[in-house]
């Protein structure tokens, strides 16, 4: 028994099964914590007192009716007992295995699929969004606040955005940003610079430079 290659398979099936709800996987991964410290035994004896506590559930009927749910759709086998002399007997579904088919209780074949290798659809769009987001913002309020959270001014979070949104969030209007934070960072620093250069002064095209008002002493050499 592989434990992270079941629960990376069991996650899978939760992702795949709009039937839970989160009671429906507290439960699950409680009864799977009390597996493993049956060491993964074809059944195990389920204390309900010790598994409400840790799934958190607070009443007997929510209890009873996620752990039938979890057993009518496969994920465990629930053998409950009306003896108090009796304990009930849970069995957690193998849900891979090397043949891709589990075996239940007294050999019982049960049908439910189980994939080699998980794919991690979840995980790659997850990245995709995270990348998406780093790319450009969803709106100017957003550039905005995070101006405001460096302290920046607010006027030059306005000048970023449209300069970007007006060359489509692109460096030099040809490669794609990568980290808009970063590229923003980059932007205060050479505004920064800009602030800081010493003005030039505008002279006018008309003035005459023979006209002056400063004493100068013609007698030196030059």
């Amino acid at each position: 028994m592989n434990y992270i290659t079941h629960l990376n398979a069991a996650f899978h099936e939760f992702y795949g099964d709009d039937r839970l709800k989160t009671g429906h996987i507290s439960l699950y991964l409680t009864l799977f914590f009390y597996w493993n410290l049956h060491h993964f035994q074809d059944g195990f004896f389920a204390n309900r007192r010790e598994i409400m506590k840790m799934a958190k559930i607070g009443s007997k009927s929510t209890y009873h009716r996620l752990i039938k749910d979890l057993s009518n759709w496969e994920y465990i086998q629930y053998v409950p007992t009306q003896n108090p002399r009796l304990n009930t007997v849970v069995q957690v579904s193998h849900l891979c295995t090397s043949n891709g088919t589990e075996t239940g209780q007294a050999g019982t074949l049960m049908r439910r699929y189980c994939p080699k290798n998980v794919p991690l659809t979840l995980y790659t769009k997850h990245l995709k969004q995270l990348k998406h987001s780093a790319r450009k913002p969803k709106n100017e309020m957003e550039v905005i606040v995070f101006f405001k959270s460096k302290k920046w001014p607010p006027e030059e979070a306005l000048k970023f955005y449209n300069h970007y949104t007006s060359i489509g969030w692109k460096i030099g209007g040809k490669t794609q940003i990568e980290d808009w934070h970063a590229t923003a960072a980059n932007w205060m620093i050479k505004a920064k610079e800009i602030l800081e250069k010493p003005k030039l002064k505008i002279v006018s095209k008309n003035t005459d430079f023979l006209i002056t008002n400063e004493q100068k002493n013609y007698g030196q050499p030059l």
